[in-house]
Parts: C-alpha cells; structure tokens; sequence
C-alpha cells in the first residue's frame, strides 16, 4: 500500500516576509559618564608637570588612560631631564639670595657693643625744648635704669653723677661727661648746666643731670639780660620756679632713681619745694593695668620713684653716730607725707660704713649718704703724719680723718644705686627707645600741666 507524502510548507501569508539578518550578541551596556575627576596632587608652579589624576569612577577591568606628557618648562629643552620641584620651605625662607644675604660681616657688626658715649647731650636745651639727639644711642632692650639729680645751685650735682657713670676722683675735672662748675664760674656766682644733659653708660644706665631748681643765677640772667618771659608768666622769679618744678616733676616720672645734693643740712625750701613738685607731677598708669582694668577701675595707682638724700661735702662731725641719726629723725619727719620712696632702699650701715654701729641702732632709716669733700682725697697722697716726739710707729700711719675716704665712699654709693630695684614706668614694659618717646610724651605733658598752670597763677 502506497503511503500519502506528507509536505509540510508554510501558510502563504508568512512565505513573503523576509527572514530576520543573524543577531550579533548582546552588547554590555555603555558606561555612565565620568564624575569629576578627584584630584590628589596640585601642580606646586606654573610650567611644572601636571598633577597625577584618579577617577574613583573608573570600573573594575578598564586601565584608566596614561597621563599626557608633561610640557618641558619654559628654558628646557627637548631630550633634556627635567628639574627637580622646588619645595615651599625653601621659597619663605632665605630663597636663593641666603648665602649673600648672610654676609660674615653684617653678622660681626651686630655682635659688635652699642657706640660708646664720651660725653652727654642735651635732652632738653636751655629753652625748655625737648632734643631728638639721644635716640641714637639708644637699643631696643628693657634692661634699662634711669637715674636723675636734683639740687640746689653750686652744691655738685654734675661732680656726683659724673663720678657715678664715667669718671674716677683721680681724673681731671675738665674731662667729666657732665662738665662741671669751673673756677670763673663759681667766682661769678653762675650755674654751669642749663636744661637736662643725657648720657648712657655701656651698662645700660640712664644719667640725667638737670640745671640746678630755684637758681638765682638764672633769675639773674633773666633781669639783666632783658629775657621776654613767656606770656603765661608774668614775673621773672615765678616763671623760674615753674621751670624748677617741671623739671622735678618729669624727673619723678621718667626716673626709677632720683638723687637730691645737698652741700649742708638743711634747707627746709627744699623739702617744700620736692612737696609741691610732688603735687603736680603727672600721673601715670598702674603696672597692674590688666587687672585693674578687668575690676571696673579706670584711675592707675601713682607711680613715685626711690629718692636718695646724698649729703655732699659732709665734714667730720656729720659722719658721728649722734648726728647721723639726728640728720636721718629729721628727714623723716619732714618727709612723713610723702609718696616718694625715701626710705628703706640705700643704707649706710648695710654697706659697712660704720662697722660698729648694730644695724637696729636707726631707728627709721632713711635713703641718706654721706660723702665727704673732695679735696682730702688730695691730701691722702700726703696725709698728715703723728708729731715727731711720738712713737716711730704711729709716724708711719696716715692721720685720723674720721670717715672713710672720698673713693671708697662714692664706690659704696655706686654700688647701691645700682642695685635698686627697677620698677615698671607704665603699665607696659618699655625698652630704651620706647622710654624716650614715653618721656617726650611726658615732657610735653608737663610743660602743657593744668595743674601747673593753676598754680602759676597763684604765685603771680
């Protein structure tokens, strides 16, 4: 039996589409676009190469694209290895120009000792006008000690602080930084230093010496010569007291030592005169400005310098215990009121000036010291010798003199002035030439004093 073939064969409705082209496999899907890059390292200057660049985007699999070629800086050639980066540390410092910069003689010449003074200067003229000279040999430090004088006319005050910055008993007069009273001057009844002369020692210690206060030489000059007084004054002797009492009252501002000579005990002017200067000095802030800022309280405590009674030309019977404790009772008993540190700063009996007195036997010791004439340092080259009848012994010892001699006393009085303490003039530390613009300042301050001008008026 024959079988029926069996065709099979699309319907016609499908025959006339076209079949399909292959299907390539499935692509993976195209990646996202890239963030920002992140930055790890700026180049350091222009021309550098670029910085090395990450993309934390970059997938797993895919090497990120190499670096483009950094430009060769600008004076490089093709082929030529490129420079070293160049640090910052080396750019804020020195830079290339350090080793000229650091010349072995610059470097010697700031190690070389400030310029040395031979002799001083005027810090205020004759006219009462402040002088910019003494700036230049000033430093920026603040180990300083500013020591003044005050004294009656012709009783040595330019001797004492000469001999207490520079000069030696032994040298010649003339050759003093303060020039002292010569022979023609003292026979015409002159004062020799007019204004405040300035001179600084290598030690760093300010000498002020001042024309002497209430002078009747100056009153002198200011009659004879016809001197226009300035239009606040109207009489000679008031306006030389007001400049008397404007020296004293910068001195009491801008000194951590004030020294008043006097040549014989006492002059009871005198202690009122330092009363009323005293009075109208200008008031300066407290040392403790923070903290008395931070209570609500604007007003500064006073400052007052150490005051040193230096007796000059002391005789014999001046250096007997009794006396000296009738000259100490007595100045303390006129200074009982005072502000000004007198006391309990310099003494006598601690330097071994009187070996034999207790150190109690004062009983209210004030800044007093005794210093003999200066001429019986001349007689010590021949001092006088025991009579010819006596033993051959004592003829070989000098005679009594009753006190120690002129250089032993002044090296004495040198040593304690020089170690007083040295409190803060204001509420800032002030180095040399801070302290003399803040003196300047002072000065100014003083010649231009309310309280002093009430008070010339009434004196007029």
């Amino acid at each position: 039996m024959q079988k029926t073939p069996i065709i099979l064969s699309k319907p016609p409705a499908e025959r006339s589409k076209q079949p399909p082209p292959p299907t390539a496999p499935a692509a993976p899907p195209a990646p996202a676009p890239l963030e920002k890059p992140i930055v790890l390292m700026k180049p350091r200057e222009e021309g550098k190469g670029p910085a090395t660049v990450t993309n934390a985007s970059t997938p797993e699999g895919t090497a990120p694209a190499p670096p483009a070629a950094p430009a060769p800086p600008k004076g490089e050639k093709e082929g030529q290895r490129p420079t070293q980066p160049v640090y910052q540390i080396q750019n804020r410092g020195m830079g290339t120009a350090a080793p000229a910069a650091m010349d072995p003689v610059v470097g010697q010449a700031k190690l070389l000792p400030p310029e040395r003074m031979k002799h001083s200067i005027k810090l205020v003229d004759d006219q009462m006008n402040w002088c910019d000279s003494a700036i230049e040999y000033l430093l920026d430090q603040t180990d300083v000690l500013v020591v003044g004088v005050l004294g009656l006319q012709g009783t040595g005050k330019s001797m004492v602080m000469s001999l207490l910055s520079a000069n030696t008993p032994e040298e010649d007069q003339r050759a003093y930084v303060f020039r002292a009273q010569s022979a023609e001057m003292k026979e015409r009844g002159g004062n020799q230093t007019s204004g405040i002369d300035f001179f600084i020692t290598q030690e760093r210690i300010v000498f002020l010496d001042t024309q002497p206060i209430l002078s009747p030489s100056i009153l002198d000059h200011l009659i004879n010569n016809d001197r226009k007084l300035p239009p606040e004054y109207n009489l000679p002797h008031t306006y030389v007291e007001m400049q008397s009492l404007q020296i004293a009252a910068f001195l009491f501002t801008v000194c951590h030592v004030v020294i008043v000579v006097q040549d014989w005990f006492t002059d009871l002017s005198l202690y009122r005169f330092l009363q009323t200067a005293e009075m109208v000095k200008p008031s300066t802030p407290s040392p403790s400005h923070e903290s008395s800022s931070s209570s609500g309280s604007d007003e500064g405590t006073e400052y007052y310098p150490h005051l040193v009674f230096l007796q000059n030309k002391a005789r014999r019977e001046d250096f007997c215990p009794r006396k000296l404790r009738q000259m100490h009772l007595m100045i303390d008993q006129l200074m009982a009121h005072s502000h000004l540190r007198y006391k309990g700063t310099l003494s006598m009996l601690q330097c071994n000036v009187f070996p034999g007195l207790p150190p109690d036997f004062l009983d209210s010791e004030v800044n007093l010291f005794l210093v003999p004439f200066m001429d019986s340092e001349a007689e010590s080259e021949n001092p006088p010798r025991a009579g010819p009848g006596s033993s051959p012994l004592f003829s070989l010892l000098p005679g009594y003199r009753g006190h120690p001699s002129f250089q032993s006393l002044v090296s004495k009085l040198r040593s304690q002035v020089m170690s007083m303490a040295r409190p803060q003039l204001s509420h800032t530390i002030l180095t040399e030439k801070n302290w003399f613009h803040y003196a300047a300042r002072i000065w100014d301050g003083v010649k231009k004093s309310s309280a002093l001008a009430e008070y010339s008026r009434l004196l007029a």
